[in-house]
């Protein structure tokens, strides 16, 4: 259940890459492929295969519809966009630097990466093209649910542009992160290019087109489509593959994923489990009527978002540092800066308030168990991590806007509750507070808008009004909803709950709607005692901001109260890194999600007994300690539009032992 983490195609490969020749025209005795228009792939000399595209063409009732015209094209119109006035001081090792766009690149979840040097040939148009280098990755389809499985009408078909607004994503988010480093950069996908792509996933030793000449990918077995970021960035470039290589090894190295590399056996493991139930066993986790955190509804006093401490600290309630660092502190490594407009530019697609009358659209919407398995399954299929619903509880809302003081009113039923994992290996090599924090946060939080943006989207046009409530525009208070979707506990942390799977680790997204849905109960793991052992966020906040005592009462729940203002203020004004996640990093809960970590959540909920043991075996196995193998990002700060070497330094923390 690794990620893919392949800095080079070849090591897993049994066929080693050869100095293949670049793929050429085809001869005039040659058949020459031809890609199909319908499928907008823009190479000239291949076809991409679409094998496993379950549905065949997208229905009428899909979320097809929602796919393309707003978040597709929101996404190709950032392709392109200012270069910083200079140039940011990293290495000029070409070899360094690929494997830095790659490792980016993978954090962002392509699937497949490579490099390799633009030639006019590849060129598409008259318009001359000035880049050198190129950027090359694969993004795979995603599984569809089977006929007659919730969500079959809305899913089935629609892998192409669900694949490709994901290359849209990666591709606008790489290219601006190039240019944040003084470089020129044009990202480019299937509808929105000046490139052959099928020519540069070939020569970056990511693709090869078969007898039949269709591009294929070393083991992805589903399909997949191809984005590009091309520059005059230089990076060093790959060798395509050994002409006829096994692109499909079935030896037991890659299938048990020795290396570090996804095996082979997560499809075996994924079609062992209905779409609706996603990734993990979530059905094995024990459900409640009432959540675990004592709460006493009658006593919760709703606030003004104007209340929030971010708001505050914007509006100068914290000193002059303060407001000044809001806007950027999130925003300062360049990586971040790639995703910033994307954040921006979707919260005006967030949706309704106001009532809408079904259409009939999507099919007969009054089975609500029906209909909560396949906004379940739909989340899924776009790539959330864990997905819950509830009721959007009036005390769930903000009571006033930030802007003008107006009041908000509940005004759906539903609110679908969905986690975006930051990402276990980027986590493991970092303090949790230094410059690649705040990209973890934002790539999670950017992916969560884009898949409930389009899921909202669709239910609108079904007829049942929905809104998004992101990061950049909330209307709801993410934490209840949470908690009451069943998705997490109440930790000590305080204001982060912890999912039992992938720990704390995660970021939020919300969107409520009229469609009616069953909902989830919470769920019980045992962390209020496993939290009440255990102190290790505690001892390692940078700020002292969590509590080492026992629960209080606060504003109608009993909660570990942490000192809001100290964490807002340290992870708003810290020179250091951007932004902090470092008790997110430290929690015994956040672990890889492998087979003995798998055992480790058994033994933490069902054996009392063990808990103990296994908080002190978290430091004694230096759990929380920087692993610098997985440590590929540039320390950059942007400042005044450039990116330099942080003034500040750099946060390097291992751990506290003893602290406590």
């Amino acid at each position: 259940m690794r990620a893919r983490s392949w800095l080079k195609v070849t090591e897993p490969l049994g066929a080693r890459l050869s100095n293949a020749s670049p793929l050429e025209p085809p001869s005039a005795t040659t058949p020459r492929p031809v890609c199909p228009g319908a499928i907008g792939a823009r190479c000239r000399y291949a076809r991409l295969h679409r094998d496993s595209v379950a549905g065949g063409q997208p229905g009428i009732r899909s979320v097809n519809y929602r796919l393309g015209p707003a978040v597709l094209g929101l996404f190709a119109k950032l392709l392109e966009g200012p270069i910083a006035p200079a140039r940011a001081p990293i290495i000029t090792d070409p070899v360094k630097r690929a494997e830095n766009l790659k490792a980016a690149a993978y954090s962002l979840d392509a699937s497949i990466v490579g490099c390799c040097k633009i030639k006019p040939s590849d060129q598409i148009g008259t318009t001359p093209h000035e880049h050198t280098h190129a950027l090359v990755f694969l993004v795979e389809f995603g599984r569809e649910p089977q006929s007659g499985e919730p969500g079959d009408l809305w899913i089935r078909g629609t892998n192409v542009p669900r694949t490709d607004v994901r290359c849209a994503e990666l591709a606008a988010i790489l290219a601006g992160y190039v240019r944040w480093l003084g470089y020129s950069a044009r990202g480019h996908f299937a509808d929105a290019t000046a490139l052959d792509l099928c020519r540069l996933a070939v020569r970056a030793g990511i693709g090869q087109i078969n007898a039949g000449g269709v591009l294929k990918a070393p083991f992805l077995v589903r399909g997949f489509r191809i984005g590009v970021v091309s520059t005059d960035y230089s990076i060093a470039p790959d060798a395509p593959l050994q002409p006829g290589a096994d692109l499909s090894p079935k030896d037991v190295d890659t299938y048990m994923g020795v290396g570090g590399t996804q095996p082979g056996w997560h499809y075996d493991e994924e079609s062992r489990r209905p779409m609706h139930m996603g990734g993990y066993p979530m059905e094995t986790i024990k459900r409640v009527d009432e959540p675990t955190t004592l709460i006493f509804r009658s006593e919760i006093k709703r606030i003004s978002k104007r209340g929030n401490f971010f708001k505050r600290a914007l509006a100068g309630d914290m000193g002059e540092k303060p407001k000044r660092e809001r806007l950027r502190f999130a925003f300062k490594h360049p990586l971040a800066l790639g995703m910033q407009p994307l954040i921006q530019h979707m919260v005006p697609l967030q949706g309704t308030r106001h009532k809408l009358l079904p259409s009939g659209f999507g099919g007969d919407a009054s089975d609500t168990r029906r209909n909560s398995d396949s906004i379940k399954a739909l989340g899924y299929y776009l790539g959330a991590d864990f997905v819950g619903i509830c009721r959007a509880e009036p005390w769930m809302y903000y009571s006033h806007d930030d802007v003008d003081g107006e009041p908000i009113e509940a005004y759906h039923e539903y609110a679908v509750v969905m986690l975006m994992d930051q990402g276990y290996e980027t986590m493991e090599g970092s303090s949790g507070d230094d410059w690649v924090s705040a990209s973890q946060s934002m790539r999670a939080y950017l992916r969560g808008a884009e898949m409930a943006g389009i899921m909202a989207a669709h239910c609108r046009r079904m007829g049942f009004s929905s809104r998004v409530h992101s990061n950049a525009h909330s209307e709801v208070i993410h934490n209840p909803t949470i908690l009451m979707a069943g998705l997490a506990e109440v930790s000590r942390i305080g204001d982060t709950l912890l999912n039992p799977f992938i720990g704390p680790r995660s970021k939020s997204v919300v969107f409520t709607t009229d469609l009616p849905m069953e909902i989830d109960k919470p769920i019980d793991f045992g962390l209020q005692d496993f939290c009440n052992q255990c102190r290790k966020c505690a001892r390692e906040c940078p700020c002292n901001a969590i509590s080492f005592g026992p629960k209080v009462m606060f504003n109608g729940y009993e909660i570990w109260k942490a000192d809001v203002e100290k964490c807002t203020r340290y992870r708003v004004t810290q020179t250091r890194g951007s932004a902090c996640g470092r008790c997110m990093k430290m929690c015994p809960w956040n672990r890889e999600d492998t087979v003995e970590a798998r055992r480790l959540v058994d033994l933490s909920i069902n054996v009392t007994g063990a808990r103990p043991t296994i908080i002190s075996m978290d430091d004694e196995l230096q759990n929380g300690k920087r692993n610098l193998m997985k440590r590929w990002w540039f320390d950059l700060e942007v400042i005044d539009g450039v990116a330099v070497t942080p003034p500040g330094g750099t946060n390097e923390r291992d751990l506290n032992i003893g602290r406590d």
